[in-house]
């Protein structure tokens, strides 16, 4: 899809959006386009049920007199609270409606609300990222499909006072969606085409960018003691890979990094716990977390921000094979500490223990941040609106929860104190890898407490934010790729260089 940013006044020849705020109140293009049509829009409204919230879409046929072939009314809420993410939101609605109907030329006509601190060209950038966002389609296994079955949308037009500005503020947006689409693909790939080493290749090809990649094998996995990853992939035919990437965009006076950690579990059948056999097919996602890692170092590198970084993407694939690992082993994490299996299909916790302790050992980072689908539990406790946030520091979890808000990527803070320690201490090991069905997203966090020392540390749970099974305003059914946009913010607004 080419996207351009235009001034207003450009005829369109497919369909033309203008939005209404709720409670009705046109914005300017809306007013002047119904004014040009002799007041069709508002007669159009005054007989449905369109009440300008977000989301709302009425699409009537282009009256008389317009050269488009249909006007879309796009609902855009509360005036007061309308910004970038209500903009992409909408946007997200419209691109909705307008994919399946086969458009291929979309206008959308942009003007700031009344008295908004953000301009035009916010919300111009804004508005083409979420058609950009929405229009995601992970197609590449069909082949049955019809062409007048799929969508065609070719061009979008933004019609803004401020074309120039537009674009400068859409480049940014635009590199960090680029990542974010790259990490929904990897992750929507089944089993047998991503496992650790297609993973690592994947990485590898993003040294182009400027990453330094570093791919651990097996034997480098044994070597450095990483035994509590080791023991989740001795089941699998796909051996464990660590794929660690390094950005150092702020040089050597940019002091130490800051490291992100994934959990990348490319196929989950809970080993000998085995999971059930109902939607055991989504497990494909359980290595999101490492997803993130890898677009948020991608990110981090397209747009050359001045911040050093690592990367540490843990792969490995949980089988029920004639060697996996069973419930009662006990393993020799990295650490030295020691890890009683209670449950095989609590794997995750597991495979973080080495990778944490590795980023904390061999990079000495000024924080950690790791993202993983762990646990059933948070999405109990949260739903799919937020991921689950465990820190050791306050000023972190912060900064997190700021960034979350401002991407609309919601993080909430769960708490991590000691009086939850007693339920891992395992009664012949240090610790147990499952501490019971109560708490269960803290009990794993808990764990991982143990392996980050007195580094800065944040958790993000995301089982409930990396898969969705219905279509949301700027992300279609499937995966999300969650937590690309919120670790670009966070570096951006607290961790880069100025």
């Amino acid at each position: 899809m080419k996207i351009a940013f235009v001034k207003p006044g450009t005829a369109a020849p497919g369909a033309v959006a203008v939005g209404i705020y709720q409670g009705l109140q046109q914005t300017a293009a809306a007013r002047q386009l119904d004014r040009k049509t002799g007041g069709a829009l508002s007669r159009a409204v005054s007989v449905s049920r369109f009440r300008g919230e977000v989301g709302d879409i009425l699409a009537l046929a282009a009256p008389r007199g317009l050269k488009s072939r249909s006007v879309v009314l796009v609902g855009l809420g509360k005036m007061t609270a309308f910004d970038g993410l209500a903009a992409e939101r909408a946007a997200g609605a419209l691109a909705a409606y307008v994919l399946p109907a086969g458009e291929t030329d979309l206008a959308i006509e942009v003007d700031a609300p009344r008295g908004s601190k953000f301009d035009d060209a916010i919300f111009a950038a804004h508005f083409a990222n979420g058609v950009r966002l929405r229009a995601y389609r992970f197609d590449k296994y069909r082949t049955t499909e019809k062409p007048d079955q799929k969508p065609r949308l070719a061009h979008l037009e933004v019609h803004t006072a401020d074309p120039a500005g537009a674009r400068h503020r859409y480049a940014p947006l635009a590199s960090t969606t680029e990542s974010a689409l790259l990490i929904r693909d990897l992750v929507s790939e089944p089993g047998n085409v991503i496992y650790p080493v297609s993973f690592a290749a994947q990485a590898k090809a993003l040294s182009a960018l400027g990453l330094k990649v570093e791919v651990l094998g097996p034997e480098r996995l044994k070597k450095h003691g990483l035994n509590a990853m080791l023991g989740v992939g001795q089941g699998s035919g796909h051996e464990p890979q660590l794929v660690v990437l390094h950005w150092q965009g702020a040089g050597t006076r940019g002091g130490a990094p800051i490291a992100f950690v994934g959990k990348g579990v490319t196929f989950d059948t809970g080993g000998i716990s085995i999971k059930p056999a109902d939607r055991m097919e989504e497990m494909k996602y359980d290595m999101a977390g490492a997803g993130a890692v890898l677009g948020v170092m991608r990110a981090l590198a397209a747009r050359r921000a001045k911040v050093n970084a690592v990367g540490v993407c843990a792969m490995v694939e949980n089988m029920p094979g004639e060697n996996a690992q069973r419930p009662g082993d006990v393993v020799r994490s990295m650490s030295g500490q020691t890890i009683e299996v209670i449950d095989t299909d609590a794997e995750g916790r597991l495979v973080l223990s080495d990778a944490l302790y590795f980023a904390h050992s061999q990079f000495k980072p000024r924080a950690i941040i790791d993202l993983a689908t762990l646990t059933g539990s948070v999405v109990v406790a949260l739903g799919y609106e937020y991921g689950g946030l465990f820190a050791t520091d306050d000023k972190l979890a912060g900064q997190l929860l700021a960034a979350g808000t401002a991407t609309g990527e919601k993080l909430w803070r769960l708490p991590l104190t000691d009086h939850y320690v007693d339920l891992i201490k395992s009664n012949i090991a240090d610790w147990k890898n499952d501490g019971g069905r109560w708490c269960d997203a803290i009990n794993a966090a808990m764990l991982l407490k143990q392996f980050v020392g007195k580094t800065p540390w944040a958790h993000l749970d995301i089982a409930g934010m990396a898969w969705t099974r219905q279509d949301r305003p700027t992300i279609p059914k499937g995966a999300t790729g969650f937590g690309v946009r919120l670790l670009d913010r966070l570096v951006a607004d607290s961790f880069e260089s100025t």
